[in-house]
């Protein structure tokens, strides 16, 4: 895990400086299976659960036999409620039940970093010298992103709530913002520019670092 060298731009598109990113959250190799589980284990997780359909037990109504048994030419029914009648019982429908899937810490911080490193790899990880707005204005943001030449989806990560950032970019279709503390595995992966400043970066090595995950054990 080599330490990746990435160029630092200003919003005008200007190349400022490089940043050397460290390379246990930003070099590390793709494990495409650990970062599926992940996507998919989070994806579970924010299930509700409740949907849920009537059984032909839980149908109102039915307790009279339709029609007798015999002679009348037509087929045997017991119930108007049961699964082949119009408003009767579902078979196998869904029923309220608990998605979630665990997975543990070490697991989760590998999967965030392989996809960081995804991201460095292949270009697509802006590094700004600071996103500092004038105001919250969406003109501002959709300028700032056409100067840094992005024109996909876009996640903006941030050192912290930058508010002025969130007001202005919550118009702009395609991009979300995100506290670089909070990246998770969904929206690194669905969206196709990760754009950070240096400082928000710092705070993801902090973060995401597997020293941080070795103090983190230690200390339990």
């Amino acid at each position: 895990m080599t330490e990746m060298e990435v160029p630092i731009r200003n919003l005008r598109g200007e190349t400022v400086g490089q940043a050397v990113l460290d390379g246990g959250v930003f070099g590390v190799p793709m494990n495409e299976a650990l970062v599926h589980q992940a996507l998919v284990a989070q994806q579970a997780n924010q299930r509700q659960g409740t949907a849920a359909t009537k059984t032909r037990g839980l149908v109102s109504g039915g307790g009279r036999k339709p029609r007798p048994q015999k002679h009348s030419g037509r087929s045997r029914q017991g119930s108007i409620r049961s699964p082949q009648w119009r408003g009767g019982g579902i078979v196998f429908g869904p029923h309220p039940r608990d998605y979630r899937q665990r997975l543990n810490k070490k697991m989760r911080r590998l999967a965030i970093c392989c996809a960081l490193s995804d991201k460095a790899a292949n270009g697509q990880l802006v590094l700004v010298d600071d996103f500092a707005l004038s105001d919250a204005r969406t003109k501002g943001m959709v300028e700032a992103l056409r100067a840094l030449g992005v024109n996909r989806k876009a996640l903006v990560a941030t050192d912290g709530v930058n508010r002025t950032v969130v007001l202005a970019a919550r118009n702009v279709p395609g991009v979300r913002t995100i506290p670089a503390n909070l990246l998770n595995v969904v929206d690194l992966l669905t969206h196709d520019t990760l754009i950070m400043p240096v400082a928000a970066a710092r705070l993801v090595e902090e973060v995401f670092s597997r020293r941080q995950a070795s103090t983190e054990s230690a200390a339990s």
